[in-house]
């Protein structure tokens, strides 16, 4: 009798041990062995790479770094304008090379007994039945080092301090466009001290006051004094530049300058830093300086009267009827405000006079 197999139960899978030609590879589940094989080895790699970065950042989290040094340097408007370099001299602390920042010999270095290396000492003061007080201090047999060297074996050169001062010359490039206040960094060539990163050293950039031109970012203000004359006839004047260039503005006949006017030269201002071809305006602003009192007789007022332009109509003084007359007077402030103290110490002398003391009468 045949026996029919059943469906219930899937045929088992045939698997070769000799690969095939074409494909020779082990496979995993549904993915090849080589695939997960390459995903293995990137794992382990992104891995390596965030241990060694969590590294570095505590590395760099548990060095501690001296203080920075900031020195001021007194710079001229020229100096942003064209550029230079300056020396600036400057005194640091740095490790001592006979010792190495040890203090003394290899070896004669020992930990402090009394703080156990702490630098600090702990007492313990009773203030009362049951009360006590914890004072921490500096401890007097390392000074706070936490170390000891026998007086034998201290270095010579630096006395066992580990550090020596050294003069140090800092050559300060100084850009065109650079602006007052900027700062110019030296990595690491601040104080040194054993155990510690070195620190910065901070230039900040002082500029003077100069006395023709006033910055303004790329812009460079002057002011330049024109007599009437010129404002209404014209003028030519000479202009020297920071970088000792000498231009000639003009003025042409009939453009009336005001008081107050601004007038600017283009690509005359100061460079742009880092891009010192491109340069700001050179802003003029005008003040005419009038003639004095009386400058031409009476009888000739009336022909310059004829040159200049018209006056403005105004109410006429038949229409008015009642009216008061005033002269003009020059005016001083240096005067008013003299007078004005005056008035107010005028006015404490009576209100003291008003707060005297009173007899009271009966």
């Amino acid at each position: 009798m045949k026996v029919k197999s059943s469906n219930r139960f899937p045929r088992p899978m045939k698997c070769s041990l000799i690969p095939k030609r074409e494909s020779c590879m082990t496979v995993v589940g549904s993915r090849p062995l080589k695939t997960v094989a390459q995903e293995a080895v990137a794992l382990a790699h992104r891995w390596t790479s965030l241990t060694c970065s969590l590294g570095e950042v505590e590395e760099c989290i548990g060095k501690e770094q001296e203080k920075n040094v900031i020195h001021q340097l007194s710079v001229t408007l020229e100096d942003l304008y064209n550029g230079c370099t300056r020396k600036l001299a400057l005194q640091k602390n740095v490790i001592c090379d006979k010792c190495e920042g040890r203090g003394g010999r290899k070896g004669a270095v020992e930990c402090c007994p009394s703080c156990r290396g702490t630098g600090m000492q702990v007492r313990i003061h009773q203030i009362g039945p049951g009360m006590v007080q914890q004072i921490q201090s500096i401890c007097t047999g390392c000074h706070g080092q936490g170390q000891r060297i026998n007086p034998k074996d201290k270095c010579k050169t630096c006395n066992a301090r580990k550090i020596v001062r050294e003069k140090k010359i800092l050559e300060v490039n100084i850009d065109k466009g650079m602006k007052d206040g900027q700062k110019i960094t030296f990595a690491g060539e601040g104080d040194q001290e054993p155990g510690l990163e070195p620190g910065d050293i901070i230039i900040v950039l002082d500029q003077k006051e100069h006395p023709v031109y006033t910055r303004q970012e790329e812009d460079l203000l002057m002011q330049m004094d024109i007599q009437l004359v010129e404002s209404l006839c014209g003028f030519k004047k000479l202009i020297t530049t920071l970088d000792n260039r000498t231009i000639v503005i003009t003025s042409h006949p009939g453009q009336a300058i005001k008081p107050g006017d601004l007038k600017c030269l283009l690509n005359e201002g100061m460079p742009t830093y880092r891009r010192p071809y491109e340069k700001g305006r050179l802003i003029i602003q005008f003040k005419v300086v009038f003639p004095d009192k009386n400058f031409v007789p009476l009888d000739k007022l009336k022909q310059l009267e004829k040159l200049l332009p018209k006056r403005q109509k105004t109410e006429s003084i038949e229409d008015v009827e009642i009216m008061e007359e005033a002269d003009l007077e020059d005016f001083d402030m240096s005067q008013e405000r003299r007078r004005h103290y005056n008035g107010e110490a005028y006015h404490d002398d009576d209100d003291s006079r008003q707060r005297g003391v009173q007899c009271q009468t009966s």
